[in-house]
């Protein structure tokens, strides 16, 4: 059996401890349904071609160059030379700046995993720097040149081996203010934040990616399965979101609760005269009892 075919080849390097490594692609997409794009008259493939904005005539690979626009319109044309020179130049050595807490590992940053391996040569070394971040509870920062850019990735243990995530830029990532801007000042308390605690309690589990399953891959597979034997799939309707005024009532159901416990307790005025008609019940009682033996005697 053929084993992966590794992305990168290089060097760790902490303190004065260096050691070669590779890195394997963690997660790929190539297993993922694929469409391919057809001319609806005749069934063919069409293929995609470059075409002159203004002049709207093909243009050949060869005349084919990159550009900067500066301004509306304007470019500042770059040769597949002058890009190449202008790539970092790599020492193939992922040189560790620092080691952070995992606690302090903000995963909005990550890009792609890749699994680090150590080569036969280092060995020793590699084991010794993943059993001592394991134990410390660390990963490291390092910087190196991956596929033609300077990347800072993020080491971590991950089972026998490392796991290093490339991270995107600061700029890369959008900040949160605008997404939650819109979010209401308020805070939830009382009966509905202990039902939704009650919920979360009964749901706990462990991670386990064996359990995630694409459910679109299986969609489409399945219409297309429909289309070759003629069938046609039902269609779904999209769920209905809860209403704020029935919120309460929907946690309720979701934790349980019947209608029985969801009665209103009755109010201090309603007790009051529940009692009163306690009170006045007895008198009669007693005159019933009373009237009883007079009645067999006669």
């Amino acid at each position: 059996m053929v084993g992966p075919r590794a992305n990168w080849k290089g060097y760790i390097k902490f303190g004065e401890v260096t050691c070669p490594v590779a890195l394997y692609t963690a997660a790929s997409s190539s297993e993922r349904i694929a469409f391919n794009t057809l001319n609806r008259k005749t069934g063919n493939r069409v293929k995609r071609e470059f075409i002159d904005s203004e002049t709207g005539d093909p243009v050949e690979r060869e005349y084919q160059v990159k550009g900067y626009e500066v301004e509306n319109g304007q470019y500042v044309v770059l040769e597949a030379d002058e890009v190449a020179a202008a790539i970092p130049e790599s020492d193939k050595t992922l040189a560790i700046d620092a080691f952070i807490p995992c606690s302090q590992i903000d995963t909005t940053y990550f890009d792609k995993p890749y699994y680090l391996a150590p080569d036969k040569m280092g060995r020793d070394a590699f084991l010794l720097l993943r059993d001592g971040m394991r134990k410390q509870g660390v990963a490291a920062i390092a910087r190196t040149v991956l596929f033609r850019r300077m990347r800072t990735v993020l080491i971590r243990a991950h089972g026998k081996g490392l796991i290093a995530s490339t991270l995107n830029f600061d700029y890369e990532v959008r900040s949160s203010e605008k997404a939650f801007d819109d979010m209401p000042d308020m805070k939830i308390e009382g009966e509905m934040l202990e039902l939704a605690e009650h919920i979360i309690g009964t749901k706990k589990g462990s991670f386990d990616a064996s359990t995630f399953h694409d459910r679109y891959e299986a969609a489409v597979a399945e219409l297309v399965k429909a289309k070759i034997e003629g069938r046609a799939l039902p269609k779904r309707q999209a769920p209905d979101a809860s209403n704020p005024s029935d919120l309460l009532q929907a946690l309720r159901e979701s934790a349980g609760i019947g209608a029985k416990e969801t009665k209103p307790k009755r109010t201090a005025a309603n007790v009051n005269r529940g009692a009163a008609r306690q009170k006045a019940a007895k008198p009669a009682a007693k005159a019933k009892q009373a009237q009883a033996p007079a009645r067999r005697a006669g």
